[in-house]
């Protein structure tokens, strides 16, 4: 798989998955736009895409709930490489929460998990539909099933809506050229649990009972679900659009 020339831009590229799906792409060769909030991360990640085929890849610090920013995102990509390739909608948070919590973090949820991917590929849109490109969005199997022991259904339903936005753009933009997919990870090894507000050793237990109750007994790496991506942006799923990918070990047959 080969992005010579191709233009990608990865939103929460700052760590975990957005940052490993960042340095695969720029060892294919990409020209890669790191989006994130924390400069001093994206400028590490930078400096590893830039190590993989010497091509310099563009940060933009962006806080993606501001919509100035996310236009700002498009306009500074343009600017710098003329054409948009792929878009990943990576960027996301984990929200916590029950019925009983209030709507507040439903709000939070759809704001951060599914507003700013609809407003940034609206925005990407034309051009996308110049390069013939795709988009992947970074979801959950939150989106497919409830998670057990904890509450997330702010998360869950933002998820859900995540996956229904990649199938109702699939259907309207296939006739343009553009294929849109979902990546649906099981837990993974980032920093998620921490932004959710865990402990470390909440977390180091609930990975160890993860690692010990999946089928493959394995939780997935952020490098696994970046290859997944690779494969899905590249001509080799030319015929895949749509489509909602799993990868969790096997967590969704529990």
């Amino acid at each position: 798989m080969d992005f010579n020339n191709k233009v990608v831009i990865i939103t929460g590229a700052s760590s975990g998955i957005g940052a490993a799906t960042a340095i695969e792409f720029a060892k294919q060769s990409a020209k890669v736009v790191l989006v994130g909030r924390n400069e001093e991360a994206l400028n590490f990640n930078a400096s590893k895409c830039e190590d993989a085929k010497g091509i310099k890849p563009l940060i933009i610090k962006a806080e993606l709930t501001n919509d100035e920013d996310v236009k700002r995102v498009i306009s500074a990509t343009i600017e710098q490489f003329g054409r948009i390739d792929v878009l990943v909608n990576n960027a996301g948070v984990g929200i916590s929460g029950s019925i009983r919590d209030g709507i507040e973090l439903l709000d939070r949820a759809i704001s951060t998990n599914v507003r700013p991917a609809y407003l940034l590929t609206s925005l990407a849109t034309p051009y996308l539909v110049q390069s013939k490109g795709n988009i992947i969005n970074v979801s959950s199997i939150a989106a497919l099933k409830p998670i057990k022991n904890v509450e997330f259904l702010p998360y869950c339903m933002s998820k859900a809506a995540l996956d229904q936005f990649t199938r109702c753009l699939a259907l309207e933009l296939g006739k343009d050229g553009v294929r849109v997919n979902s990546v649906n990870p099981g837990a993974t090894k980032t920093n998620f649990m921490a932004a959710c507000g865990y402990s470390k050793d909440q977390i180091d237990e609930i990975f160890k009972v993860r690692e010990q109750s999946v089928p493959l007994l394995k939780m997935v790496k952020s490098e696994d679900v970046a290859d997944l991506i690779i494969f899905l942006a590249s001509d080799r799923a030319s015929c895949i659009t749509g489509s909602t990918y799993v990868i969790d070990s096997g967590e969704m047959l529990m």
